[in-house]
């Protein structure tokens, strides 16, 4: 599809209209008065050194003003020459006042403004002021340097613990419905090593694999309790994040909540549909006098059950952290996530993968989603435990010294079930599939950032430059999967369907005989540098590159006391970027080349003179958009046109030889992906909220197995997708904090399974509406929310079916200290 009808999803020009209207209307307002004017320019900093985000500062007796940007910073433009005062409010406090004497055509500088109020107070500041509390966007982990938003020449967005209280989410995935152009393909399945979610993301599959911009990973599931926001980076990001963790698609970063230095703290339970029971805990304290040791714990216990006839998840989660401030110059955090639980597996339906269906859609399968086709004595126990420990030293007013260190040690024990339609002449009789995972893997990652922010006679330099080491290890005791017994489908009647249980299954498993004993390593060493080079204040120019050597140690089988598949790979990762602002920090159009990598085994051909040895696949994205801040942060849009070709795609082909036919393994496939995102968050009067976002995406298998080559890959998801929320809360009066929000998703129909030889199974399109109304105070939240409000019957699914749930009535009641 041309980049012209791409384009056409969704109208740029009414956006691109609005902004030029915006801008001639400000521009003409100015020539019409005729008096010199000037600017006044300066930062504010609470008493703790820390910028002082999104402070309300006013030019005395004139109706103009602004709030201060994520570094503290302000200005205000155009004010008549001669003596001024500004005016710094803060909710709950005098009104602080300076002078400042403006000049013509000059900026006047006012000397940096420290306040007496702590960043707690701040904080509250932003919460009760006139910002958008759902346009997070600020990142020091994107970009790994301080970038805005408007500065990042890449496209990503941000979920903000905000948005998830008001929309009483309760997992990790409903959380991730906000994102625009990101689509669940699986819920998590506690499965070894693979048994996090996946989501669709530009066209390709990816987990959450990151915290805090390094690695931590999970079995079980995501609980959403200690997440500050989750910010999903969109594109091949090889160049900053390495390749093992992520997807050509992009990257889903966790960051969690860290410790303040005040008293504080939340307690909340939430209740619901399905026998939901969730009890959530957040406390924060400074713990010495001299307010340098500051600890935060967060914690959640879940229960909650299923609207099939059988299955539930328990869950406990808790995460303490600890800021330690040494000096001026030297600080360390600890972050320590620890989660556990135990539930059946989520009913997920395989489609036979070899030969024909003959069921195409779900109204042609016999297939009751009510049933669970499990037991709730037939669970998997996910153990994880993630830490995180950071040490900030500022070796200079230019340079700082930045060490991250993470460890991931995460298990799957128990009983991990599946169903699949196996059977060669119908789509009616199923297996049930079952194994007793022992599964652990272990990810530590150690990682050094030299973090600097200088000049060059007049031209600013912001630079990263690091090294990465991440190592992994699997051990996998499991037993082989035994085959428990044939369910007809189609058969309500079916005696087969009661039969599991765990004493059964037992018994079935200790007579297999192949169980599994084996395991694997990996180390990948990299460094990488990014300098964002200010030509003019407004244009900006990244360029970055990544050194990646990963090491395969090797697999291990233990039965036999092997090792194989020893490999070692090195690649390398640029990263371009250009940003212009048309007008500082508002309006900015920004491109990007971006790279990301792949690492493909060697293998042994057929034939001895034919190489198996292979390069990295690459991941080459060119994306050009733009990006508004604008009515003093009150309007926040980031749209795109990306295009992503993946080359060095290993594909099977036949050759002929002395007569015969001999298959071999060539690196000349291709993938492309391209398409438009769009990601609108406004508050354009006081109370009202609005979250837009719309995704399409064209993915194709260009060069690549006959059997599938022109088709849409099935880790692409659908095609179009959309999301919005709106609402509205009282800002004054004796109901001040009562609103109402609404909103939902939606998605395009979905090929689940797509391939000559099987055919195409589509999942249908579906709307999805979810409403609430919440009472927010100074001490409470009381919320109700219905999800799903017309009980639409939808699915999900990569080569498999996965009935979503129905409609869920929750309700929230928080303390707040």
């Amino acid at each position: 599809m041309k980049t012209r009808i791409l384009f056409k999803s969704i109208n740029f020009n009414k956006i691109i209209g609005f902004a030029i209207i915006y801008l001639l209307s400000s521009t003409a307002l100015i020539a019409q008065n005729n008096i010199p004017t000037g600017s006044i320019k300066g930062k504010i900093v609470s008493a703790d050194s820390l910028p002082a985000k999104y402070v309300v500062v006013k030019v005395k007796d004139l109706k103009k003003g602004t709030t201060t940007d994520s570094k503290g910073e302000f200005e205000i433009k155009h004010i008549p020459e001669g003596n001024q005062t500004i005016i710094i409010q803060i909710l709950g406090f005098e009104n602080l006042e300076n002078q400042v004497v403006v000049k013509a055509n000059e900026v006047s500088i006012v000397p940096q403004i420290w306040l007496k109020e702590d960043v707690k107070v701040l904080q509250e500041v932003i919460i009760n002021g006139q910002r958008n509390k759902f346009n997070d966007k600020e990142s020091d982990y994107i970009g790994r340097l301080p970038l805005s938003n408007i500065e990042n020449p890449q496209a990503y967005n941000a979920v903000s613990k905000d948005l998830m209280k008001e929309q009483v989410i309760v997992n990790f995935d409903d959380a991730l419905k906000n994102a625009p152009g990101v689509n669940k393909l699986w819920t998590s399945t506690g499965r070894g090593n693979d048994g996090a979610g996946y989501f669709s993301m530009r066209g390709f599959s990816v987990q959450p694999t990151m915290i805090n911009g390094v690695a931590g990973q999970t079995n079980g599931g995501v609980d959403p309790s200690n997440i500050e926001r989750i910010e999903t980076i969109k594109g091949p990001s090889g160049t900053l994040f390495g390749s093992s963790l992520i997807s050509f698609g992009g990257l889903i970063n966790i960051v969690t909540k860290k410790p303040y230095e005040t008293f504080g703290g939340e307690i909340n339970y939430t209740g619901g549909s399905y026998d939901l029971n969730r009890v959530t805990v957040d406390v924060n304290t400074p713990v010495n006098k001299q307010k340098t040791l500051f600890v935060r714990l967060n914690g959640a216990t879940h229960y909650e059950g299923s609207f099939q006839d059988a299955g539930f998840k328990k869950s406990n989660f808790l995460a303490p952290s600890i800021l330690y401030k040494a000096s001026n110059r030297l600080s360390f955090s600890v972050n320590i996530e620890m989660y556990s639980s135990e539930g059946t597996n989520p009913l997920m339906v395989f489609l036979n993968r070899s030969r024909k269906l003959y069921a195409t859609n779900i109204d042609e399968l016999q297939f009751n989603f009510n049933r669970s086709y499990t037991s709730n004595d037939i669970t998997v126990k996910n153990t994880t435990l993630n830490i995180f420990g950071q040490a900030n030293y500022k070796i200079s007013d230019k340079w700082t010294s930045q060490t991250n260190i993470s460890r991931s040690v995460r298990k799957s024990d128990g009983y991990y079930s599946y169903i699949m339609y196996l059977q060669p002449t119908n789509d009616t009789l199923i297996s049930r599939y079952i194994s007793d995972l022992n599964s652990t893997s272990t990810t530590t990652n150690i990682q050094q950032n030299f973090i600097g922010d200088f000049k060059i006679g007049k031209f600013r330099n912001r630079v990263v430059a690091g090294f990465d080491i991440l190592h992994t290890q699997i051990k996998d005791n499991s037993s082989a999967y035994v085959e428990f017994d044939k369910v007809n489908t189609a058969n309500k009647k079916d005696s087969r369907y009661k039969l599991l249980n765990q004493q059964a299954l037992d018994s079935k498993i200790a007579s297999n005989t192949s169980p599994t004993k084996s395991g694997s390593e990996s180390i990948t060493y990299s460094a990488y540098i990014s300098d964002v080079f200010n030509i003019t204040p407004k244009l900006l120019v990244m360029a970055s590159l990544r050194a990646d050597k990963f090491v395969n140690i090797g697999s291990y089988n233990y039965a036999i006391d092997t090792v194989t598949g020893k490999y070692e790979q090195t690649a390398l990762s640029p990263k371009l970027g250009l940003v212009y602002q048309v007008i500082k920090d508002k309006v900015a159009v920004f491109g990007n080349y971006m790279n990301g990598f792949k690492n493909v085994a060697p293998i042994t051909q057929a034939l001895p003179d034919i190489n198996g040895t292979f390069k990295p696949q690459n991941a080459n994205q060119f994306e050009a958009g733009l990006k508004l801040d604008l009515l003093q942060n009150r309007l926040s849009l980031t749209s795109s046109y990306y295009d992503i070709l993946v080359t060095n795609m290993t594909r099977s082909e036949s050759i002929e030889r002395d007569g015969k036919t001999y298959n071999i393994t060539v690196q000349n496939g291709s993938q492309s992906s391209k398409g438009v995102e769009f990601d609108l968050v406004a508050n354009p009067i006081d109370g009202l909220n609005l979250i837009l976002g719309y995704g399409f995406n064209e993915s194709k298998n260009v060069k690549t197995a006959a059997t599938i080559e022109g088709r849409r890959p099935t880790s692409a998801g659908p095609e179009k997708l959309a999301t919005a929320w709106i609402s509205y809360s009282l800002t004054k009066g004796l109901l001040k904090g009562l609103g109402l929000g609404f909103g939902g998703n939606y998605a395009s129909e979905n090929k689940i399974t797509n391939s000559a030889p099987t055919g195409e199974f589509t999942l249908p399109s579906y709307i999805v509406l979810n409403s609430g109304i919440f009472y927010n105070t100074k001490s409470y939240r009381l919320s109700l929310k219905v999800d799903n409000l017309t009980n639409e019957k939808y699915f999900t699914g990569w080569s498999t079916i996965e009935q979503q749930m129905p409609r869920r009535f929750l309700a929230s009641v928080a303390y707040k200290f």
